[in-house]
């Protein structure tokens, strides 16, 4: 009888706990700085800048470029 109410309790917590290590994963993975090729950068709607090698506008508007 025991076991039928702690059960619950032990896959709640381990459910809840694995979803904070995959939230957490996932905001490193999106701050992370990314470098985008000119052609990206254009198929993304912006403009490269070599001279600053920064990404004007569109999608990537602001990220290197490589």
């Amino acid at each position: 009888m025991r076991i039928r109410r702690i059960l619950p309790a032990v896959i709640a917590t381990a459910a809840l706990a694995g979803l904070g290590l995959t939230g957490a994963a996932s905001a490193a993975a999106q701050g992370a700085p990314t470098d985008v090729t000119p052609s990206q950068c254009k198929q993304g709607g912006g403009t490269p800048d070599l001279t600053d090698n920064l990404c004007k506008g569109g999608m990537h508007d602001g990220e290197m470029v490589d």
